[in-house]
C-alpha cells in the first residue's frame, strides 16, 4: 500500500511516499521525501505532493492512507499540515492516520516498558509524553506540558529526545537517556502503520492538531477576571 506522510509541527517539515506492507506492520519502505523549508507550509505542500507523485508515475487516487502528525508543535505550521491532509481524504475517501510525534519518538527508542519522550517547548517548557511500550505497541499515559525542571523528577524513567540539550539535563540529574539522532519520514510511516493495521484511523471531520499549547492570541483573547 502506498502511504502519503507529512509533518509540519516544526520549523521545517517533510512530505513522503512510502510502500508499506499492511500484514507485517513494520515493512515500511520510503520511496521518495522532500523537505518543507522555513515554515512556508502553506506554499510549498500540496506542489510538494505533486512532484513527488509525478516523479514515481503516481496520482493522488494511488494514495491509499494518510499518515499526518497532528502535535505537538507549531499552530501555523499544524493547521496548515491537517488542511491539506483533511482536504485530500475528503476527496479520495482515503483513511487518515493521526501521529503524535512524542508517540513516535517513543516507538523508535526500541526500548520497553515505560517511555518519557520531550521535545523543546520554548520557555522554560517541553512537550512530553509518558508512554508503555512493547512488542506490540505503544500505551499514552499522558501527553503535557511540563516545565524542564520537572524532568529531576523522573530519574526512575528511560528517557529519549531529539534534542541535544534536553539530553545533556537530563543526564545530569541521573537519568537513562537515549538521545536520538533524527525523526525520520520512515519512523513517522512506521509508527502510522502500526496504528492503522489496528483500525486506529479517522475521517476528516474528526483529525485534530494536539497543540497542547493555547496560542498567545487565544490566551490575549480571554476577558481579564475581575
Amino acid at each position: 500500500m502506498l502511504l502519503l506522510v507529512t509533518d509540519t509541527s516544526g520549523r521545517n517539515g517533510v512530505v513522503a511516499l512510502a510502500r508499506a506492507d499492511y500484514d507485517s506492520q513494520s515493512e515500511v519502505n520510503v520511496i521518495a521525501s522532500a523537505p518543507l523549508v522555513g515554515g512556508a507550509f502553506s506554499a510549498q505542500l500540496v506542489p510538494q505532493i505533486s512532484v513527488l507523485l509525478e516523479q514515481h508515475n503516481l496520482n493522488k487516487r494511488d494514495i491509499d492512507a494518510f499518515v499526518v502528525v497532528s502535535g505537538p508543535g507549531s499552530f501555523t505550521g499544524l493547521r496548515v499540515g491537517l488542511a491539506a491532509i483533511k482536504a485530500l481524504g475528503e476527496i479520495l475517501a482515503k483513511p487518515i492516520v493521526s501521529v503524535s510525534l512524542l508517540e513516535a519518538i517513543a516507538v523508535a527508542s526500541n526500548h520497553t516498558g515505560k517511555v518519557l519522550t520531550v521535545l523543546d517547548a520554548g520557555r522554560a517548557e517541553v512537550y512530553a509524553g509518558l508512554y508503555d511500550v512493547d512488542s506490540s505497541g505503544t500505551t499514552p499515559d499522558w501527553e503535557e506540558i511540563r516545565r524542564r525542571d520537572e524532568l529531576s523528577g523522573f530519574a526512575d524513567t528511560f528517557l529519549v529526545t531529539p534534542d541535544p540539550s534536553l539530553a545533556d539535563a537530563s543526564r545530569r540529574v541521573g537519568i537513562q537517556t537515549l538521545l536520538l539522532e533524527e525523526i525520520t519520514p520512515q519512523l513517522i510511516a512506521q509508527c502510522g502503520l502500526r496504528k492503522l493495521s489496528s483500525n486506529q484511523w479517522v475521517s476528516p471531520d474528526k483529525l485534530e492538531a494536539n497543540y497542547m499549547r493555547q496560542s498567545d492570541a487565544r490566551i490575549a483573547s480571554k476577558p481579564i477576571p475581575s
